[in-house]
């Protein structure tokens, strides 16, 4: 049975996190900070983790300024390099035993063609295969956390137009940001969907989850058009932040997705107005492909070959 949302759920909704650990990734600024602002809000321990030091001491700052009595700490975290990320898991599981939430939310979106330290395209290789690999590297801990750990990978509408292009993960051969884009998210979902599948095989009451933000102003689309410091792309801004929802309101799903009573592996959340643009959140559907097992086996099977981090979660046959 699906989850019934509350159709005005907010962060005063969200249970007591006092004694939980959570990671939220991204979390100096955008969706990231609002979600961060929201675990420190209700007591969580929280592990802010960021690319850019200084934003992100910035932003330590400002929540202490309103939460005297945070649980925070900053760990430098880049996604687009797995070098940065096996150290932030090494270091993270040498201070915790245990991880309650795991926010998946940092990203790039539609930017010019570049590639992550290992040679990835940035888009796929920092939104699906960095946290992916952070996921499994965590992972160990993860499973070792009682009362339900939630893993939430945020993802977009725009995953509806995704493609996995297998032939060319790289986007050697052609390179569309938006079409880049698209595929991350939808590998986003794939990947959510299929580590609850295990997760449920390995028998774990561990569980993941999926949310987007409908359309939020964030920082993310104001760094991602081709056509920086134009005039069009100030126009475009313009028109957006009219039509735009907050980055608080933005962030209700994934805060709910992580926090919620009663929320349920596989899951996916998003803003309840028109089209998922906008509004307080409720459980929705991704579209067919994000469903497809097939297709996320073999996303996972190459995203483990890509990246070196293998899960080992499927459950051993009974002989």
């Amino acid at each position: 049975m699906a989850t019934t949302t509350n159709q005005h759920w907010t962060v005063e909704n969200m249970p007591d996190l006092t004694g939980k650990v959570a990671i939220v990734t991204g979390a100096n600024s955008g969706l990231g900070y609002e979600v961060a602002r929201a675990l420190a809000y209700k007591g969580a321990t929280l592990i802010m983790a960021c690319r850019d030091a200084k934003k992100g001491e910035e932003a330590v700052l400002k929540l202490r300024q309103e939460f005297p009595k945070a649980k925070l700490e900053l760990m430098p975290l880049d996604l687009a390099d797995l070098n940065s990320i096996r150290s932030f898991a090494e270091t993270f599981s040498q201070k915790y035993s245990t991880l309650d939430i795991l926010c998946n939310n940092a990203g790039v979106m539609a930017i010019p063609y570049r590639q992550t330290a290992q040679g990835f395209e940035m888009q796929f290789g920092t939104n699906h295969l960095g946290h992916f690999a952070l996921t499994g590297l965590l992972l160990p801990v993860i499973l070792k956390t009682p009362n339900q750990p939630r893993i939430v990978t945020t993802s977009s509408a725009l995953h509806r137009s995704g493609q996995i292009n297998f032939a060319d993960l790289a986007s050697k051969n052609s390179y569309s940001p938006g079409g880049a884009y698209s595929q991350s998210k939808l590998a986003n979902l794939l990947f959510a969907y299929e580590l609850q599948r295990q997760l449920t095989a390995k028998g774990s009451n561990a569980i993941s989850t999926a949310a987007h933000p409908g359309y939020a102003a964030t920082n993310l689309q104001a760094a991602g058009p081709l056509m920086t410091g134009s005039a069009l792309r100030l126009r475009l801004m313009q028109v957006a932040s009219l039509l735009a929802q907050s980055a608080a309101m933005g962030a209700l799903p994934t805060i709910y997705a992580a926090t919620a009573a009663g929320v349920q592996g596989g899951e996916y959340f998003g803003p309840a107005g028109f089209m998922e643009m906008r509004g307080y959140p409720k459980a929705v559907r991704s579209n067919e492909r994000s469903y497809d097992t097939e297709l996320a086996k073999k996303l996972w099977a190459v995203s483990e070959e890509l990246t070196g981090v293998s899960f080992n979660l499927v459950a051993s046959p009974v002989k």
